[in-house]
This record gives structure tokens, C-alpha cells and sequence, in this order.
């Protein structure tokens, strides 16, 4: 069965492509994100939830540059300042995602040790990563229009045929008169 933009197998080959890319980036992204994070937490004396948001939005930035130029490089390119604002507004609720969860385990519950908090950063990462892949392919870096299917080329038309029209004789020659 053939759908717009490729059968059901191609779509779901090119979504698992979209997937691993993603999830490459990503997975950078939350080295970066949980390695500030400690570095902040072991040598400063900021809480437990500013550390997290510095490290977020230092991931943030890395990530920008591996989905733009590796997982969707191949999207729309035009409108980049609509991009950006849109990857800045989705990466930003992301965030409230991510230290919602930080903070809700850390001040709800109290669990702020240093395993505990980077658990809870852990899930709060992958928890915004859903929505922001969600986000990302929908809002922000969407999907150039598939290529028209191409059609059969038009048969040249059926010559049109002339009228069978006899000459019209010519008219008689008179006489001569000598």
C-alpha cells in the first residue's frame, strides 16, 4: 500500500533514521548536560536546581548545532530566526520540564544527594527529551514537501486529420479567336 511520501516501510525505516540521529545529538547532549551539571554542583556553592538550568542551556547550545547541521540537515533551511525562536521556546519548556523534576525530588521530597539529584536529572532529561523530540520535528525543523510523484508524460496527441478537400479545378481556358 503506498502512501504520500513512500510506503508504510520507508516511512518508518526514515522515522528510525530520525530516531538514532536524534537520539546521537541527544545522547551528546546529556554527557554535556550532566558533566556541567557535577562540575557546577563539586565547585560552586550554587543550589541544586541553578546548576541544573546552567547545564541545560549549555546542552541546549551544543544541541542546536547537532540537530541543525546533523539531524535535520536535510530540512527547510529558510527562516532560520523563526528557528531559533522556536528551538529557543520549545527548549525552554523543556527546561521547566527537566528542573520541574529536579525540583520537585529535591524540595518536595528531599532528596538531594549527589546520586539522587543526578537521578532525578536523568528523568527529568528524558522526560523533556520526548517532548522536545515531539517539538523539534513538528515546530521547529520541518520537513521539506515531499517531491511531487511523477506523472506519466502526456502521449503526444493524435495527429488531427486534414479534410480530404479535392483542388478546385481550375476554370477552363476560352477559346481563342482568330
Amino acid at each position: 500500500m503506498s502512501t504520500p511520501g513512500g510506503s508504510v516501510v520507508e516511512r518508518v525505516r526514515g522515522l528510525v533514521r530520525e530516531v538514532a540521529k536524534f537520539g546521537a545529538v541527544g545522547g551528546l547532549g546529556v554527557l554535556v548536560n550532566l558533566g556541567v551539571f557535577n562540575l557546577i554542583r563539586n565547585t560552586t556553592d550554587l543550589q541544586v536546581v541553578r546548576a541544573s538550568v546552567i547545564a541545560t542551556v549549555v546542552a541546549i547550545a551544543t544541541n542546536y548545532i547537532g540537530f541543525r547541521y546533523f539531524t535535520y540537515r536535510d530540512r527547510a533551511k529558510s527562516g532560520r530566526t523563526r528557528e531559533l525562536i522556536l528551538f529557543a521556546a520549545f527548549s525552554g519548556i523543556g527546561l521547566v520540564i527537566e528542573s520541574g523534576v529536579l525540583y520537585t525530588a529535591t524540595y518536595g521530597f528531599g532528596w538531594d544527594g549527589p546520586v539522587a539529584s543526578n537521578v532525578f536529572k536523568f528523568i527529568g532529561i528524558g522526560t523533556a527529551t520526548v517532548f522536545r523530540f515531539w517539538s523539534y520535528r513538528t515546530w521547529v525543523f520541518k520537513a521539506l514537501p515531499a517531491p511531487a510523484e511523477p506523472t506519466e508524460p502526456m502521449p503526444d496527441p493524435a495527429p488531427v486529420p486534414k479534410p480530404d478537400r479535392r483542388p478546385e479545378p481550375l476554370p477552363e481556358p476560352e477559346p481563342a479567336n482568330n
